[in-house]
């Protein structure tokens, strides 16, 4: 197997002590005391990158892929991708929620609409809607890669997540750690770097993401295993990492107009995912290369089918409709039923900008057509569903089957 070195983390030892105010048994006070080893970053900004020519090669071959799901989507789409559209937003979410399901964050997608809808009551849909805006805070981070931004994008995540306001946007102060024991880093598969390194290592990393000598899809998995190496916040580092791995497509131009599906192709092999990331830390970058270029592909061909698919469903509902005045407000709705396929007249008031009359009488026509159906029985304020879009959605997640 082709391997490409990179420096390997260094690491320093320190002492853990348990505060004797701790709550914890005598045993588990005994064996978390004492001393540990925590990661000390490898500096990128000057790091060469000479990628082996079969590593190039991948490379090559899922960039030319993303670079096609973005032509495609452009040439599909039209003027719908260069802001946030119903399609664009709709892609960006599936990305979220894949990101999320990598860290057993799961949604379905008539829960994620209700959230967006405030209709909601799932509180693992308002922590991936705090991945949605972290993913939307990305794209426009990707115009000016600061650590203001970084630190804005990581704000938009936390703020979502009940009990970590106080963490929301900052820098940790304190030590972290992946492993079992929440009182000791003895004994954790990963002990972060102390927290006086982080600032360092986040200047670095945002000089490298300013060289522009370096294939792109490459730079992106380098960046975000370092990220993830650095560990900057108390909480949310991997879906911050995963949303950055955007900001630099978008930034390089690489992904300049949708949001390539990349955390379901690597949901898709989630243990490979992390594995790679632990040789990257050991001193081999060849399996990050190797994954993020097969979670490319994946995510090209799946994003065009996913389009594909979301706006058959879209035709469906127009052949439906035929008959209908051209300048009725129905087709304005249309459009949207993809990013958002669970609405209510509100919605098309305050997002549309239809008056009362002609959301009622949109709803109407959707739900006489057999376009939209009814999930309460409510006689003021009812809220619609398009199944068939919700059926894409849910089949397009069911389909990753993280390992």
């Amino acid at each position: 197997m082709v391997e490409w070195h990179v420096p390997a983390l260094g690491h320093e030892e320190h002492v853990w002590h348990i505060a004797d105010g701790d709550y914890v048994s005598r045993s588990q006070r005994m064996k978390g005391k004492g001393p540990y080893e925590s990661v000390v970053p490898i500096a990128l900004r000057d790091l060469d990158v000479n990628l082996p020519s079969a590593l190039g090669t991948v490379i090559d071959e899922a960039s030319q892929a993303l670079a096609r799901f973005d032509a495609y989507a452009l040439w599909k789409l039209g003027e719908q991708v260069q802001s946030l559209g119903p399609m664009s937003a709709v892609l960006l979410r599936t990305e979220a929620t894949s990101s999320s399901q990598i860290e057993h964050l799961t949604v379905g997608a008539k829960n994620l609409a209700l959230e967006l809808l405030d209709e909601g009551d799932s509180q693992n849909a308002q922590i991936v809607i705090g991945n949605v805006r972290a993913m939307e805070s990305a794209l426009e981070f990707s115009g000016d890669m600061t650590q203001e931004n970084l630190l804005r994008m990581h704000k938009a995540l936390l703020s979502a997540q009940p009990g970590w306001d106080e963490y929301a946007g900052k820098f940790r102060e304190q030590l972290v750690w992946v492993g079992a024991s929440s009182n000791s880093p003895r004994g954790a598969s990963f002990v972060a770097p102390q927290p006086e390194l982080v600032q360092p290592a986040i200047d670095d990393l945002l000089t490298f993401l300013r060289r522009d000598d370096i294939p792109v899809l490459a730079q992106a998995a380098l960046a975000h295993a370092q990220f993830e190496t650095i560990h900057p916040f108390a909480d949310g580092n991997g879906r911050t990492g995963r949303a950055l791995i955007h900001a630099v497509l978008r930034s390089k131009g690489l992904a300049a107009h949708l949001v390539p599906p990349v955390s379901a192709g690597l949901l898709r092999a989630a243990n490979t995912y992390f594995d790679a990331l632990t040789a990257f830390r050991e001193g081999n970058a060849a399996p990050l290369i190797a994954v993020f270029a097969e979670a490319s592909l994946f995510a090209a061909q799946s994003g065009i089918d996913l389009i594909d698919r979301l706006d058959g469903q879209i035709e469906a509902a127009k052949t439906a409709l035929r008959g209908t005045r051209r300048d009725a407000a129905v087709w304005k709705v249309l459009p949207y039923l993809i990013a958002q396929p669970v609405i209510n007249s509100q919605y098309l008031r305050s997002t549309i900008g239809l008056s009362k009359p002609q959301a009622e009488r949109a709803l109407r026509a959707l739900a006489d057509a057999d376009i939209l159906t009814p999930r309460n029985t409510a006689k003021r304020n009812i809220v619609w569903e398009h199944r068939g879009i919700l059926d894409v959605l849910d089949g397009y997640a069911s389909s990753l089957r993280r390992q």
